[in-house]
């Protein structure tokens, strides 16, 4: 086993962690990195898949990781970037998984990911706009009403009619409900250890 290049891969993967996203550039408020949005969006994507019939779970977890690891090579492009700058995904794809013993199902994850011919490739590309639909809905709750404008084209691009359920939810939720309502009990008196 070549451990050198699995550590080497290790480490690229670090980059992600350092990658920021770049589209809150033009938001204008917020921000993450590609690392912190790949783990959302794995979450997600585990969620669909077990509220999917007849879909692999395992499979689209596996989709939703992988979705976004070129960018530790490219970076994140966002809608205004990718008008002007063309980026060799496909190069660095190969590059990277070249050296993997998994290299192969790597490549066909990245494959079926940009063909969306499964119904798994659908709800991880579903699974990639509820995170952005619901960082914007996070936005918007905070403030920023540029975050409305963008939530309309977000969910134009859902594609299966679970994530649009979904994403009518998130748009009918506050931000803060999951912590902050029905929890009085929380905030009336301070709790002893």
């Amino acid at each position: 086993m070549d451990y050198p290049k699995i550590v080497n891969f290790f480490f690229e993967l670090g980059m992600l962690k350092k990658t920021p996203r770049s589209g809150f550039q033009f938001l204008g408020s917020g921000r993450e990195s590609v690392a912190d949005h790949s783990f959302r969006v794995a979450m997600i994507g585990f969620t669909l898949a077990r509220l999917s019939k007849n879909v692999d779970p395992f499979k689209v977890v596996c989709l939703c990781l992988f979705h976004d690891v070129p960018e530790a090579r490219t970076g994140d492009l966002n809608y205004v970037n990718k008008r002007y700058v063309k980026v060799d995904e496909a190069r660095a794809v190969d590059d990277l998984s070249r050296s993997l013993p998994f290299g192969n199902e790597v490549r066909a994850f990245l494959k079926e990911y940009r063909e969306e011919a499964t119904e798994e490739s659908r709800l991880v590309h579903d699974a990639d706009q509820l995170d952005l639909i619901l960082e914007l809905k996070e936005q918007n709750d905070l403030g920023n009403t540029y975050a409305e404008k963008w939530l309309h084209f977000a969910l134009q691009r859902l594609l299966t009619p679970i994530a649009r359920a979904i994403a009518d939810q998130i748009l009918h939720t506050d931000s803060t409900d999951w912590w902050f309502k029905g929890h009085d009990d929380w905030w009336e008196k301070e709790q002893k250890d």
